[in-house]
């Protein structure tokens, strides 16, 4: 009998359903996490959708999963049965190319095994994620979560979290800056909050007029609605940094006139954009992207959260609901992020 319940996607098309399959046995350097809750992420519903044209179904999607460990392997060394514990974007990587040996998994030259969706080394197949009661992973991609936090919202960080905290600390942002947020969604108030509990002063970007309330509650400092001309031209060369969290294709180019000559609009949206060159020419200025984080990053992370007391705004949902979560994400109808309570998927 397989030892794992989830709800997978099995083709393109079609809502996600039940699926039972096998994780692997606990090996030496194993944990075994009893999963209590797991992030909806809009990567989650390109897998499934097969957007990226890269899916083999069936899929288990998730990539932001919390739970307690209930395994160790004989030659696990820093962690133990009971501990809270999370697991990210990913769960390997080759641990000896350039990037991985600079704590950059994310960029494994070899290509870093993903939580779903990548070629499973040890059981074949494809990796499966966090929509799912268990899960097995190698202790140097698990994370340590503090206890202070409330859990349920801890679970975006791995993903919503890290992706807009890297990127701010790799810009080194803190007192004194200026920093834009472009687009207030699951990554954009997580931008938000980082950026201000980092010192800076934080600007959210919108084109939305009525988010601007819920904008200043996650603490920012003033809003700037990029469909108003006037207040547009205002701005220009004043930002210091523009993180860019927009999840659809869209025009970047308004966006350019707001930098100082040789600051950085950073991408963290995996979407097609438009962008006129002059725009680069002119004020000597930078387009960059960043993916996720390393797992020291990420650790790094966790921690400022622990420090600072930032976690998501979530909405709670059961397993049974995960297809609705996905038509509201795709609608931008949650603030911020779904949340699965997966005691919903092991009572059922």
């Amino acid at each position: 009998m397989p030892n794992t319940q989830a709800y997978a996607a099995y083709n393109a098309k079609d809502h996600l359903k039940p699926y039972a399959f096998d994780r692997r046995a606990v090996g030496e350097t194993d944990v075994q996490i009893d999963i209590e809750y797991c992030g909806v992420c809009h990567s989650d519903i390109h897998f499934a959708h097969n957007d990226w044209g890269m899916t083999e179904y069936p899929i288990v999607p998730g990539h932001e999963i919390i739970g307690r460990i209930k395994a160790v392997g004989d030659k696990v060394k820093n962690y133990k049965v009971g501990d809270l514990v999370g697991v990210g974007c990913m769960v390997d990587s080759c641990h000896t190319c350039s990037s991985c040996q600079k704590d950059l998994e994310q960029f494994c030259e070899q290509g870093m095994t993903m939580t779903y969706g990548s070629p499973d080394k040890i059981m074949g197949g494809v990796t499966q994620g966090g929509y799912s009661t268990q899960i097995v992973v190698d202790e140097s991609f698990v994370l340590r979560v503090s206890e202070k936090l409330d859990t349920k919202a801890v679970a975006p960080l791995l993903c919503a979290g890290i992706t807009t905290y890297s990127p701010l600390r790799n810009w080194n942002i803190g007192k004194g800056d200026k920093v834009g947020i472009i687009g207030l969604g699951g990554l954009g108030h997580m931008g938000v909050k980082f950026a201000a509990a980092m010192g800076a002063e934080v600007v959210m970007i919108t084109t939305s007029p009525e988010k601007g309330a819920d904008a200043k509650r996650l603490g920012a400092h003033e809003v700037l609605v990029s469909t108003n001309e006037e207040d547009m031209a205002k701005h220009a060369n004043s930002f210091d940094f523009l993180l860019n969290t927009v999840p659809v294709a869209h025009d970047i180019n308004p966006y350019m006139p707001l930098l100082k000559i040789d600051k950085t609009m950073v991408l963290v949206g995996a979407t097609p954009v438009d962008l006129n060159s002059m725009n680069l020419i002119f004020g000597r200025k930078h387009i960059a992207g960043s993916l996720i984080g390393g797992i020291k990053e990420t650790q790094e992370m966790l921690d400022f959260c622990a420090e600072h007391n930032i976690v998501s705004d979530v909405e709670m949902i059961n397993m049974q609901d995960i297809n609705t979560a996905f038509e509201r994400v795709m609608k931008a109808d949650v603030k911020y992020r779904f949340v699965i309570d997966m005691q919903s998927l092991k009572q059922a």
